[in-house]
């Protein structure tokens, strides 16, 4: 009785979290352009899309009053230059407040005051390679540095104000209070197990944690894994960093193994909010993603790596499967940006980020739109219906190797697939060999969206096959099949010559795995995670 509450419970609480998958999906709304949509045609096109939270990086009313009704959470922004009076008056912080959000609220659903946007971010911290800072001091990449320290030291006095202000009008915890932290903030990063903050910065920093502690606040931070691509050029970096099958990094201090730099990173703010006794201050993405296009000497904006990077990072979100170090917890994350911004200054990748051009055209499709099939499709077990296209089955080559097979295998459990069945007691387990499992894992991923050959890839290792590679009880699912086809030949090179082959077997349960990967992930998997970096 007991087991069957608990199964009942896991399946309670993951019918919720689906129901409202798409809710930490968000955007960044930048205006520094003179050939943007209107913001009625922007609400419009948002509520086209699973976006459900968008980030400004002001309070401009038409844009909050456009978005009224939408059902759309939105994120406002304190200007670095209004922090001195902020601090030193609390009705300047009232007056802010009366302004920016009573007209408007809850009519338009403002979540959260950002209030300074990376005042804290210094050059030529720790978290940057020596590529990387090269490049900030050259002028290749410009960022905004907060060298008045006085503006630092006013950060935490106009948090305050704005939330007392907040308190006056009866929204104090209705509506929280942050900044926006960039990742220089972070003195260490690597390993994400000794993620710590810059020195020089921990004493006013531990009065910001404080204050976002009490109020149940977020810690908003910028992650990009771009950036730190540009200082590892190294193809198993972008690889790293696009979210695609690659050897992983494991973390020396914990043994845990981290398939993507977003996590890596992510895991390493967290380490540091533990550091400093704040592990359960929630941590939120304000700004990530890739850029289109960029300079000819720059390595890595392009229309692909942009497509690649957004997409598997909104499946990665979707998945629920969270980081390694907050397993089964998705981040809040706000990719940036809604549209390209042709007149930020830097160099030309700074203009070229957007999801939609400025017609509300997509840019590239990674799945956004409510009627895109990808979209319904990434971040669940392939949808098998008749009227998919049946392309056959995804299967690895017959050329490669152990360890290109256990990197994609690894990969693919990491995207929040249900690898359930491959795991011990799981219809798919025997035989237990690398090649069997990851064939039934990369066939699982590929389901997804068959009619993208691309997804069918794993870095040059796998093909598509028509011969069904199913067999005795676990079924490779295949868009379009019914399972009254013959199994194929391909089977024999996946499993043992000793396995029957019955044709009748019935489909491995859905209702079964999920459970049993529940358990293994969350009680399973941190355990056996301790490996060597």
């Amino acid at each position: 009785m007991a087991l069957f509450t608990f199964f009942f419970s896991l399946l309670f609480l993951f019918s919720i979290s689906t129901a409202n998958a798409q809710s930490f999906i968000g955007v960044n709304y930048g205006l520094v352009a003179d050939n943007l949509p209107s913001p009625s045609d922007a609400a419009k096109l948002l509520q086209s899309t699973s976006i459900q939270k968008v980030r400004l990086y002001g309070a401009d009313p038409t844009i909050i009053k456009s978005l009224a009704g939408t059902g759309v959470g939105i994120v406002i922004g304190v200007a670095n230059g209004d922090l001195p009076s902020l601090a030193s008056d609390l009705s300047v912080a009232s007056q802010w407040i009366n302004t920016n959000v009573l007209p408007f609220y809850p009519a338009s659903d403002i979540i959260l005051i950002n209030v300074g946007n990376e005042v804290s971010l210094k050059a030529f911290s720790c978290f940057f390679s020596r590529k990387i800072r090269k490049l900030i001091s050259s002028g290749l990449i410009q960022i905004l540095l907060s060298n008045d320290l006085n503006l630092v030291n006013q950060l935490l006095p106009a948090m305050q104000n704005v939330q007392k202000a907040l308190e006056a009008v009866s929204l104090g915890g209705k509506i929280k209070v942050s900044t926006v932290h960039a990742m220089t903030v972070l003195g260490q990063s690597d390993p994400p197990s000794a993620g710590s903050f810059a020195p020089g910065y921990q004493a006013g920093l531990k009065g910001i944690l404080q204050f976002l502690s009490e109020t149940g606040s977020p810690f908003v931070i910028n992650p990009y894994p771009f950036f730190a691509y540009l200082g590892d050029q190294r193809p198993e970096t972008l690889s790293f960093c696009l979210f695609q099958p690659n050897p992983g990094r494991v973390d020396s201090n914990t043994g845990i193994k981290y398939m993507n730099m977003f996590d890596a990173q992510v895991d390493a703010v967290h380490s540091a909010l533990k550091s400093m006794g704040f592990e359960n201050v929630e941590v939120v993405v304000a700004e990530t993603g890739w850029p289109t296009s960029g300079d000819n000497n720059v390595v890595g904006p392009s229309v692909e790596n942009a497509k690649t990077y957004n997409g598997n990072l909104i499946a990665h979100l979707r998945s629920m499967v969270g980081t390694p170090l907050r397993p089964g917890k998705p981040i809040d994350t706000y990719i940036f940006a809604l549209f390209d911004e042709n007149l930020k200054p830097g160099p030309s990748f700074e203009r070229s980020f957007g999801l939609f051009k400025p017609d509300l055209s997509m840019a590239y499709d990674i799945g956004l739109t409510k009627t895109s099939s990808s979209g319904s499709q990434t971040s669940q077990s392939p949808s098998l219906g008749k009227s998919a296209t049946s392309v056959g089955w995804c299967v690895p080559k017959e050329d490669a190797t152990v360890d290109q097979l256990q990197a994609s295998l690894d990969w693919v459990c990491g995207q929040g697939i249900d690898c359930g069945p491959i795991t011990p007691g799981g219809v798919c387990f025997e035989p237990n060999s690398v090649m069997s499992h990851t064939a039934y894992a990369m066939n699982l991923y590929f389901q997804k969206s068959p009619e993208n050959p691309t997804d069918c890839d794993f870095s040059q290792t796998a093909r598509i096959t028509s011969d069904n590679p199913s067999y005795s009880n676990c079924v490779y699912p295949r868009a379009g099949w019914s399972g009254d086809e013959s199994l194929g030949g391909a089977l024999n090179k996946y499993v043992t010559s000793d396995k029957a082959i019955e044709t009748n077997g019935s489909e491995c349960s859905s209702f079964l795995s999920l459970p049993l990967f529940m358990i293994i992930f969350f009680f399973v998997l941190p355990i056996s995670h301790h490996m060597n970096f």
